[in-house]
């Protein structure tokens, strides 16, 4: 119709949603901003199964390909592949019965842990670990069931801990880790999507950072854990020296 115009009500309608589509497209444009530059520095950086040396300890994260160059000891039945969530394997390590915890960690990972356990007759001696992390969540509450049942955390040689995973090594009453095993940290996503409204994202991560410090208090570990995990990105991993394995109280032997 000539001359017809669109109501005032519906140009403020129009109007709040060209808003909310130039702010949706701000925030992906920052947020690609954010992720993709650390996507490229860990393409440039070597295998985690590249020897580390001081100052030079950030490698590719691939958790699905952990690292299998270093021959397995005979009472570690490691698998040829990633298991795709944890499996429970009864082996018997360093003269103690034990529970190998490995694979990824996936959402219920922690309460099909707990029910494991409450099915045994009895408990194993000590938990050993080979995982290249997960759910945060599901790890932070294995490790507070393995802390509550006084069970020792063992890393053998050939073995590998990262992102989550030295959450649940953290809660041993003992913790031992072989020189030849790897333990690694970095940042975590908290199960969000990077393409969450800002405010949003910041309050998860906010929220989970907080969870992941009070937990580590409890264990009795160096906050300065948490530190070298923040400044290195999701797709890197940072692989802990010796000495800071030590430091950080993340292990309490190490083992030849």
């Amino acid at each position: 119709m000539a001359g017809w115009r669109v109501p005032r009500s519906g140009r403020v309608l129009q109007a709040m949603l060209g808003v909310q589509i130039l702010l949706a497209g701000l925030i992906v444009a920052g947020d690609f901003q954010r992720v993709l530059p650390g996507l490229f520095r860990s393409g440039t950086a070597p295998p985690a199964a590249v020897p580390v040396r001081p100052g030079d300890q950030t490698r590719r994260y691939a958790p699905r390909d952990l690292p299998s160059e270093v021959p397995a000891g005979p009472d570690f039945p490691r698998s040829d592949s990633v298991p795709a969530r944890l499996q429970f394997t009864e082996t018997e390590a360093l003269g103690r019965k034990t529970l190998l915890l490995e694979g990824a960690i996936e959402p219920g990972d922690s309460q099909r842990f707990a029910e494991y356990l409450d099915q045994r007759a009895s408990l194993p001696e000590q938990i050993a670990l080979h995982s290249p992390g997960g759910s945060v969540t599901d790890a932070l509450e294995i490790g507070r069931a393995i802390r509550s049942a006084g069970l020792p955390t063992l890393m053998q040689s050939g073995a590998a801990c990262f992102s989550a995973c030295p959450y649940i090594l953290a809660a041993g009453t003992e913790r031992r880790v072989s020189r030849d095993a790897l333990v690694g940290v970095h940042q975590h996503y908290f199960g969000e999507s990077t393409l969450l409204p800002a405010f949003v994202a910041v309050e998860s991560i906010q929220h989970g950072q907080g969870e992941v410090l009070d937990y580590l208090s409890e264990m009795e570990i160096d906050l300065r854990l948490s530190a070298r995990a923040m400044q290195t990105p999701p797709a890197s991993i940072y692989i802990l020296l010796e000495e800071e394995l030590t430091e950080f109280k993340l292990a309490t032997e190490m083992l030849e």
